[in-house]
């Protein structure tokens, strides 16, 4: 079993205020956790306009299904907002490798 965790990075270039993202990070908050069951929040940049980073992070069985569902992620995120995605990291976590320490 794996913990997966994902850092993404947005680019809002139509964002003047920062209420105008929040409608953008909000929205893509709402849509991941309700489409793919994961757990996903914006962890840095609150203060800037046009850049947000999410995390999200979601338990997987095995390496294949957590490529699976993180390219799902990835072209769901590219299609359903008004924003860009500039930059993408994820670490695999092996649970049972964990569990020995």
């Amino acid at each position: 079993m794996l913990v997966v965790v994902a850092l993404l990075e947005l680019h809002i270039e139509f964002a003047e205020s920062l209420k105008d993202k929040r409608m953008v990070v909000k929205s893509l908050k709402d849509k991941l956790r309700n489409r793919f069951q994961i757990s996903a929040s914006e962890v840095a940049l609150q203060d800037v306009h046009q850049r947000a980073r999410l995390a999200m992070a979601f338990i997987a069985h095995d390496h294949a299904s957590a490529d699976a569902t993180l390219e799902k992620i990835s072209g769901f995120v590219d299609s359903n907002t008004d924003a860009t995605l500039a930059g993408w990291t994820t670490e695999k976590l092996d649970f049972d490798e964990m569990a020995d320490l």
